[in-house]
């Protein structure tokens, strides 16, 4: 690729820097904590207000997502990863809900990391675009993260 390429990589978007950003001051924060259920408490509280600023849309299915996720994962603990609701298990991220407007894209997504126990076969979803969250996409959250930490 030539360095005259109108294609060539320009470098992070503001969103992502946004983003690291935001990993950098959780990670600083964690450090300063006290003891593991000061940690958890405030990871939790750390969590929940980040849900608060969130656009309406986004909000109210952010606040569905952490209860379906909460009540039916209860081993996940409740942090913020990259400036995103995230639940993880002994520290390790395994699912975590990202807004629509944290990227300016057209849906909110739940997503799953490698740490999560979906694999089926030799390929499967690890994301999912979230537009409403209905009593059936909660049931379908809430089989989803039991079966991530099972």
């Amino acid at each position: 690729m030539s360095s005259s390429d109108s294609s060539a990589h320009e470098g992070f978007t503001a969103e992502e820097r946004a983003a690291m950003k935001d990993h950098a001051q959780e990670l600083k924060k964690a450090a300063r904590r006290g003891s593991r259920a000061d940690k958890a408490a405030q990871a939790e509280r750390d969590v929940l207000a980040k849900i608060a600023e969130m656009r309406d849309s986004d909000r109210v299915m952010a606040e569905r997502v952490h209860a379906v996720i909460t009540a039916n994962a209860p081993s996940l603990a409740p942090k913020l990863w990259y400036g995103m609701p995230a639940y993880a298990l002994d520290g390790k991220v395994v699912c975590f809900f990202q807004s629509a407007e944290k990227f300016k894209a057209r849906y909110a997504t739940l997503g799953f990391s490698d740490q999560a126990k979906l694999d089926e076969g030799p390929m499967w979803p690890t994301g999912f675009a979230l537009t409403e969250v209905t009593p059936e996409v909660e049931q379908r959250i809430a089989a989803l993260v039991k079966r991530a930490v099972s």
